[in-house]
């Protein structure tokens, strides 16, 4: 399970493990249709980070973040963050396994807010 420790008023440090990947990702499999951007983004942005420097924060895909934490981080002013390579390797991996049908969910929200079918069929 995470680990948060408040170090002071404005830090804390945040210890993850390969568990909470795998914990990320049930969540975001679980929840798909909610977590599904968040789910585009992780895989997309991942590898421009090099995977072991990902930045939750960078793009506004934290809330599985946040919620394998158990709290809200920007409460704090900063927050060091320790977790195995494993830990990002097996998020990328779980990521990349719910892309398409995340993809999907988007493309089908993206459809039903402006009024068309994305299964749509146009005869020639």
């Amino acid at each position: 399970m995470a680990h948060v420790e408040i170090i002071d008023d404005t830090a804390l440090r945040i210890t993850l493990r390969l568990e909470d990947a795998t914990t990320m990702v049930q969540l975001a499999q679980c929840e798909q249709a909610e977590y599904a951007q968040e789910i585009i983004t992780i895989y997309e942005k991942m590898s421009v980070f090099e995977y072991t420097h990902f930045c939750f924060y960078a793009y506004d895909s934290a809330r599985l973040f946040e919620r394998v934490l158990g709290m809200d981080p920007k409460a704090y002013l900063s927050f060091s963050l320790d977790a195995p390579e494993s830990f990002f390797y097996a998020l990328y991996g779980g990521m990349a396994a719910l892309y398409e049908s995340a993809l999907q969910l988007v493309q089908q929200a993206d459809a039903a807010s402006a009024g068309s079918d994305v299964n749509a069929h146009v005869s020639i």
